[in-house]
């Protein structure tokens, strides 16, 4: 009896897990309709309900990933392509993922993460000649990329550069004004210095020829009195 019991149940969880997976393959399949009629927005909830379904979807995680891309939601895209990418064994269906996570990152100008993204996708399909194109492309324009940075890095030093040497040349001609400045009131000073000095000696002089002219004066009245008392 439990033996029976016990087929009974598996035979239940059986069914069960064979109307989970029916589910998943008829939420793909409306999803891709959905997707081929550019109706992303449907597309996308009937491949999250797969996922819902199977949270291990590889084929639901990828086919998200697209509807994601067509509506510009590269970031979330991008995501969806590397979970699907640790979980698919596929090597055709590898590359499919890899070459779209290039077109993402090249559309984003990430040239360096493109790059290998295509690289990865050749490994897995050595013979996709629209990869390769595209790989040939984004390293063209990584090269034009770093080129433009390193003149615009170029500019940026001798624009620098040239600031300094103008603020230098501020710098010297400021110097020099206040130099000439210090000159011209060292030499204001020593002219004014030379004038109070001149005046200071003529003070000097005339008072000393209005004393010799006192004692003259002196002298010659000492000598009338004199005379007078010698009459």
């Amino acid at each position: 009896m439990l033996r029976k019991r016990y087929i009974m149940l598996m035979l239940a969880m059986i069914s069960i897990a064979s109307h989970a997976q029916k589910t998943e393959r008829e939420y793909l399949r409306s999803g891709n309709k959905q997707y081929n009629d550019s109706l992303y927005v449907d597309a996308e909830i009937n491949y999250r309900k797969a996922l819902d379904v199977n949270p291990e979807s590889a084929d639901a995680m990828y086919d998200l990933g697209n509807t994601l891309l067509m509506q510009e939601k590269g970031k979330e895209a991008i995501e969806q392509y590397e979970n699907s990418a640790r979980l698919e064994k596929d090597k055709s269906k590898l590359a499919e993922i890899y070459h779209n996570m290039g077109v993402i990152l090249q559309m984003s100008k990430q040239y360096a993460e493109c790059i290998e993204a295509y690289k990865e996708s050749l490994r897995n399909n050595p013979h996709d000649d629209e990869t390769r194109y595209n790989l040939a492309l984004a390293q063209k324009m990584l090269k034009d990329q770093q080129q433009q940075q390193q003149n615009r890095d170029q500019n940026q030093q001798q624009k620098q550069e040239q600031q300094k040497d103008d603020q230098q040349q501020n710098k010297d001609q400021q110097d020099q004004q206040n130099k000439q400045q210090q000159q011209n009131q060292q030499q204001q000073n020593q002219d004014q210095m030379s004038k109070e000095n001149a005046e200071q000696l003529l003070n000097a002089v005339m008072q000393d020829e209005k004393n010799v002219q006192d004692k003259v004066k002196k002298q010659i009245q000492l000598r009338g009195k004199k005379l007078e008392k010698d009459w």
